[in-house]
């Protein structure tokens, strides 16, 4: 590991920044903060956080001098802060400025840190005219206008403007000038690096948001990147966060602190090389990013295209597909794609994202018939659905449940692949006894009766969570309760929403028969006594991806009941029903396994990365 020592003059301190992250590449670029939404289809948004430590590293060492070397030919800080003194008196003599207040003294526990030589600690105010007012301009001239979110977070400092007359800007906006340093002030933008160095303005002139600070530098004296650098390292922006006032969500930084707070100030050629150093490091970074980036998705492509081969082999076949020697092929053909999964297990499942499609394609493998062995034995499928009907049949008889629309029959067309020897397609109406929805509308009439009026919130984690449930009147919840009559062992699942397909099986609990649903889930009763309610609520599981695009895939998604009856499903006998949730319970309990070796890694990695940036400065 690199130890970044205090800069000489031998050129030490250029190499060791530059080894800094050359020697650590594998931890700057594996530590990786992922989170990832489940389901195949779905994104997956992470977090390069080494890199980011390594960024705020360099800003770090820039500005403590420890990032190029020092040059002792170069002007000392001390004797460019005297002629700064002396151009500002001048300036304030010819009443091209104002008189400011005299400055505070810097005391040394003000000092966080040793300065090298050459350096002088400071502030704004001494470096640069405070909160400036551009000089008159004819109102039909165009000038500048530039809104926060024109400006970057980058340490840059880029920044977009709009054109404008002068008139309609120059009241009621914050002046700045082209070379002149503004800071965002306002959270959440202060906290985010909000800041920039103005260049380009219309005819050198602009205005802006109110909510920044700015500074306009005595010209020639300093360069306004290397305070930029200061106004975007992590040393200011955290004193930053503590001195902010006002209320949440309206805090700002004082004036006062963007005017007085200690500056550690190079030489001015130095800090043309540090400007100039941050340049070319932060382009390894971008170069280290877009390398981690383009590996991650190509690791997940490769991920998804092995598992998708697993699938492809069970598409439905030709009349001629239930020949022998075909069947064999393909189940060859499954073995072998199994096989190179297999193989590179350890590396092809690393990531959060790879572990959901896993557990997506174990899912699909489950409800295709190919993650346990039938058995010839178990009673055909084709059984099951007589005894269903005929039970349905018996209910509506005894008026227990309503007669259902019939269903058009499944077309050969319609059936995305070939079923096992006793599996069956039909309609998920046909092997539920009812598939309804909520209340259509709220309930007002609130009270803590202990009868339960729950909505999508109220799933969580595959079940029914009442600790923040709304409670209603007796009288209102038995009306709604007719609706859904929730049992144990009922699926209740989302049909409204951002989070359609989230669902949960309710349990024995006395809790149960007191509760009912808004609209926006789905009560699905299924015909327990011939189905296990488990294995349909993972076939709706593997069937969440299309699901949400059967409901619009947005975040005012609608799954009608409609479609929900009609939905194609697999369906195969009662014993191997048991043993598919059986087997989908193990594998899904090695991926958590995994998950959380993964996430232990993951902390690991970036306990590491925090560990390497601290250690530059202990």
């Amino acid at each position: 590991m690199a130890d970044l020592s205090t800069p000489t003059n031998d050129g030490q301190s250029e190499q060791t920044a530059e080894s800094l992250i050359t020697q650590n590449i594998d931890i700057w670029t594996s530590a990786i903060e992922q989170k990832s939404s489940a389901g195949r289809g779905t994104s997956n948004k992470f977090s390069l956080y080494g890199i980011k430590k390594l960024r705020e590293l360099i800003l770090e060492l820039a500005v403590r001098g420890k990032l190029v070397p020092q040059d002792e030919n170069d002007e000392p800080a001390s004797v460019l802060l005297k002629r700064i003194a002396a151009e500002k008196s001048q300036l304030v003599k010819e009443g091209k400025i104002k008189k400011q207040k005299p400055l505070p003294e810097i005391c040394d526990d003000e000092k966080p840190f040793a300065l090298p030589q050459g350096w002088a600690w400071t502030c704004l105010a001494e470096l640069a005219e405070i909160g400036p007012r551009n000089s008159s301009f004819d109102d039909d001239t165009e000038a500048s206008f530039v809104p926060m979110p024109l400006i970057s977070t980058s340490y840059k400092g880029d920044h977009g403007s709009e054109t404008r007359l002068w008139k309609e800007i120059k009241k009621g906006y914050t002046h700045f000038a082209d070379g002149d340093i503004g800071l965002a002030k306002i959270t959440p933008c202060f906290e985010n690096s909000k800041a920039a160095v103005f260049s380009g303005l219309v005819n050198g002139v602009g205005t802006g948001t109110t909510e920044l600070h700015i500074a306009r530098p005595i010209e020639s004296t300093v360069d306004p990147l290397f305070i930029l650098l200061y106004l975007k390292a992590p040393m200011f922006l955290k004193v930053g966060e503590t001195k902010m006032t006002g209320t949440a969500g309206q805090k700002r930084v004082p004036k006062d602190f963007f005017a007085y707070n200690p500056l550690p100030f190079a030489p001015l050629e130095e800090q043309h090389r540090i400007v100039a150093k941050v340049d070319e490091l932060m382009s390894l970074c971008d170069a280290l990013e877009a390398q981690t980036e383009a590996s991650i998705t190509a690791h997940q492509t490769l991920v998804e295209t092995l598992l998708n081969a697993l699938l492809q082999h069970n598409t439905n076949q030709p009349a001629d597909s239930h020949s022998a020697s075909l069947e064999s092929a393909l189940n060859d053909s499954f073995a072998d794609s199994w096989h190179r999964v297999a193989e590179h297990f350890d590396t092809l499942f690393t990531t959060e994202a790879s572990i959901d499609t896993l557990k997506q394609t174990i899912l699909q493998l489950a409800v295709m018939g190919k993650l346990v062995p039938q058995d010839a034995n178990d009673e055909p499928a084709a059984k099951l659905l007589e005894r269903i009907k005929a039970e349905k049949a018996q209910l509506i008889k005894d008026g227990k449940i309503k007669k259902q629309k019939p269903l058009p029959a499944i077309t050969d067309e319609e059936k995305p692949f070939e079923l096992p020897n006793g599996w069956e397609w039909c309609c998920l109406q046909d092997i539920t006894l009812l598939i309804t929805d909520g209340k259509h509308g709220d309930c007002n009439n609130l009270d803590n009766s202990g009868f339960y009026f729950l909505s999508a919130k109220d799933i969580q984690n595959g079940k029914l969570i009442y600790d923040n449930a709304r409670q209603i009147v007796e009288s209102e919840f038995a009306e709604v309760h007719q609706r859904t009559n929730l049992e144990a062992g009922d699926i209740c699942m989302v049909n409204t929403g951002a989070t359609v397909g989230k669902m949960a099986i309710a349990e024995e609990h006395s809790y149960t028969s007191k509760s009912t649903f808004q609209k926006s889930v789905a009560v699905i009763k299924v015909a327990n006594l011939f189905i296990s309610n488990r294995y349909i609520a993972l076939f709706l599981e593997s069937e969440t991806p299309n699901l949400l695009k059967k409901s619009g895939g947005s975040a005012i998604n609608n799954l009608l009941l409609g479609d929900l009856k009609k939905k194609l499903s697999p369906l195969p006998p009662l014993e191997e029903q048991h043993r598919i949730v059986a087997k989908v319970d193990e594998l899904m309990a090695l991926c958590d396994q995994l998950k959380a070796r993964l996430s232990d890694a993951q902390t690991t990695q970036l306990h590491l990365t925090d560990a390497i940036v601290e250690r530059q400065f202990n």
